[in-house]
């Protein structure tokens, strides 16, 4: 598993999210600026977000974005799926987005492969935005 810029930025604004969760709705602009994050980058995660209901929106001068669920029910395996894909090392021992691939001829890597996805997978399930923030 190798997190892209798109996961990384998007772990990174819900945790600011998390942090100012009382303050209400959140610009862009003050997200972006906290966490070192281009505006414009920052907008299109934002709405894949929102899209998946993690986040809540609000247009105008008081506008931004709030968490749409609570930060402890949120696993960072959640959102890591959503904008990377799978947790597993590779396609052919991963649960959710099994591909084959050619290390499937050796049985022993397979075995070493699960046992990492099996770690990965049961490290970020079990931990929450709260648990990071």
């Amino acid at each position: 598993m190798k997190l892209t810029s798109r996961s990384e930025y998007a772990t990174l604004a819900l945790v600011y999210l998390t942090r100012h969760n009382s303050e209400g709705y959140i610009s862009v602009d003050t997200i972006a600026k906290a966490q070192n994050i281009p505006p414009k980058f920052l907008e299109q995660i934002l709405l894949t977000l929102k899209r998946s209901k993690y986040l809540r929106s609000l247009k105008g001068q008081h506008g931004g974005y709030c968490l749409a669920k609570s930060p402890t029910d949120i696993s960072l395996a959640e959102i890591i799926r959503l904008f990377d894909g799978a947790l597993a090392p590779t396609e052919s021992v991963s649960e959710n987005f099994y591909e084959s691939t050619p290390i499937e001829k050796e049985e022993k890597l397979v075995q070493v492969f699960r046992e990492v996805r099996d770690f990965v997978a049961h490290k970020m399930e079990s931990t929450m935005l709260t648990d990071v923030s």
